[in-house]
């Protein structure tokens, strides 16, 4: 185990792409302990045998129809309506329209490129610093993986073996709680007076066309979540029928998405979708190379030693996670704690949903905590601004929501609630 902890922090370290460094040094402890090779195809099948893995390209290929098919500034009017003309109401504005889009996209990426774009080049002329706006949409891009539908939801399904329906649910309160964490921090700096009074309004005369739009868009998730938890498809086919509903309503009810658009969109789905899956592919491979290593036996040693005290073990994990954040993306760090860890958390009671939102929203922080999260780069190449400058303002926001996932770990039902009441989820 130690060998392939010390090639994995090598290969990452000389930032070797993850899903490279994952499988050169499963390979190269394989050999240096003295394993055969012949389990490495497959390992790496089993690890993309999954029904429910389908629905990722879907996800990923709706989202992007949607973002190019001018979904975005639909929401951000709506937004605007929603918070009126408030101090601080453009700030709450992009909060808002994060939520909102989250149910569309599914990636914070998709989520801090799509709104990025407005609201960091916007907001300044208000009055606002661009480094402020430039953190805001940064923090409120980590809801996006956990507001159903939720792409990182579909791959943490498919090697925990738990339901993605439940997960979907139980994302929704949490994915708010992040989003109040976010208008905390504007709350308190509009009372400290560093906030001025939104100036983006959007005409009365346009009331009507707002929010009839922004309920026809927000009917894709609706629709998605009612679907599944009725019954009346899968996930996967959920995936599917996401993918034609955006067609329709970029193409036919808006006619802002031309064959341009659509082929770029097929084309980032098909990239994001093969990274991906060779991610998934490679990290089967480490979890083989751990379980020859011993790493079971270890990990049923923190049963025994958080015997009695599963909240301060839950602690702990929140820490680890964070830390593992520093260095991992939100996939990779999920796909390779959740098989091992989650045997722990049932022998110790702790249920499923509820630490798995706990593990999903603490490594999706990841995305915005430096020096390797995707999310930095990409408001720090809209904003123009350094990463010094960036973090300066997005600090508050990464405490807040720090704090939300304390919250989350002392009152579990804000993940196992809704799966209970709508689906008679009764714990696992």
């Amino acid at each position: 185990m130690t060998t392939i902890l010390i090639l994995l922090t090598a290969t990452l370290f000389v930032g070797m792409p993850v899903a490279f460094a994952f499988g050169l040094s499963s390979i190269f402890a394989l050999m240096y302990d003295g394993y055969g090779l012949l389990n490495v195809p497959s390992r790496m099948f089993a690890g993309l045998d999954s029904f429910v893995l389908l629905a990722a390209p879907f996800y990923i290929l709706a989202g992007e129809i949607m973002n190019r098919g001018g979904i975005s500034e639909r929401l951000i009017e709506l937004s605007r309506i929603l918070v009126g003309r408030i101090k601080g109401g453009t700030a709450y504005a992009a909060i808002v329209a994060a939520v909102m889009f989250s149910g569309i996209s599914g990636t914070a990426v998709a989520d801090i490129a799509a709104l990025g774009q407005i609201f960091i080049n916007a907001m300044p002329k208000e009055g606002y610093s661009k480094a402020f706006a430039a953190a805001l949409i940064t923090a409120a891009s980590v809801i996006g993986p956990i507001i159903p539908p939720s792409v990182i939801m579909v791959l943490y399904a498919a090697v925990s073996d738990i339901s993605v329906l439940n997960l979907f649910l139980a994302g929704i309160v949490p994915g708010l709680l992040l989003g109040v964490a976010c208008g905390g921090v504007v709350f308190w700096k509009g009372i400290k007076g560093e906030l001025p009074v939104s100036q983006l309004d959007v005409p009365r005369e346009h009331y009507g066309r707002v929010a009839r739009e922004g309920t026809i868009v927000l009917s894709l998730p609706a629709f998605i979540v009612f679907g599944t938890t009725s019954g009346v498809f899968t996930a996967t086919e959920a995936g599917g029928i996401a993918v034609i509903y955006a067609i329709i309503l970029s193409t036919f009810v808006f006619r802002s998405l031309d064959r341009k658009g659509a082929m770029l969109a097929l084309r980032n789905a098909a990239r994001l979708t093969a990274s991906l899956f060779l991610l998934i592919a490679t990290v089967e491979i480490v979890n083989y190379v751990l379980i020859m290593a011993g790493i079971g036996e270890w990990t049923a040693g923190l049963a025994t030693a958080f015997a009695g005290n599963p909240q301060l073990f839950m602690i702990v994990c929140v820490l680890v996670f964070l830390l593992i954040g520093l260095a991992l993306d939100a996939g990779p760090a999920l796909l390779l704690l959740a098989p091992f860890l989650l045997p722990v958390t049932r022998q110790m009671g702790i249920d499923d949903i509820h630490f798995s939102m706990v593990m999903i929203v603490c490594c999706t922080l990841g995305l915005i905590s430096p020096p390797v999260g995707i999310c930095l780069f990409v408001a720090c190449k809209i904003g123009n601004l350094t990463l010094r400058q960036l973090w300066h303002e997005l600090r508050w926001f990464f405490y807040a929501q720090i704090g939300a996932i304390i919250v989350m770990v002392y009152f579990p039902i804000l993940s196992t609630g809704l799966p209970r009441l709508v689906r008679g989820y009764g714990g696992g």
